[in-house]
């Protein structure tokens, strides 16, 4: 059996920062952190505990975040980020598997290398080649 690569991280878009963080801080107790303008105003979402390294404590369980809703772009839903190994080879699986990829992988710093893509029924997912701990 193929190794499979697990989900890591979900994205959702938003509109305004403080009415999220407020949200669902209040609705579900997650710790939000916003990044900055730097970052991209990406909001961290911690929907569970982690270590000193920010991984996991609980098997199964994921945290996420929220990007800044543009208007230019067409894709404001939920999505996934699935990790992998190695984001070259995961990139000519999704291509070759009739996906499409958005644009060049981009470095988050501390983090890995990111990059979206869209599926066979135009899902918006993203693959993460995390930096090796």
């Amino acid at each position: 059996m193929a190794k499979m690569n697990p989900v890591v991280h979900f994205e959702m878009p938003y509109e305004n920062s403080e009415r999220l963080v407020k949200f669902y801080a209040q609705a579900f107790g997650w710790s939000m952190q916003k990044l900055g303008r730097d970052m991209g105003d990406y909001v961290l979402a911690s929907t569970t505990e982690t270590d000193e390294n920010n991984m996991i404590k609980r098997p199964g369980a994921i945290n996420g975040g929220f990007y800044l809703m543009n208007p230019d772009l067409p894709d404001h839903c939920p999505s996934v980020v699935i990790a992998v190994d190695d984001i070259k080879e995961a990139i000519k699986k999704v291509t070759d598997a009739g996906g499409r990829v958005l644009g060049e992988p981009v470095e988050i710093l501390g983090i890995g290398q990111y990059v979206s893509f869209t599926d066979t029924e135009g899902n918006r997912a993203s693959i993460l080649q995390p930096l090796m701990k």
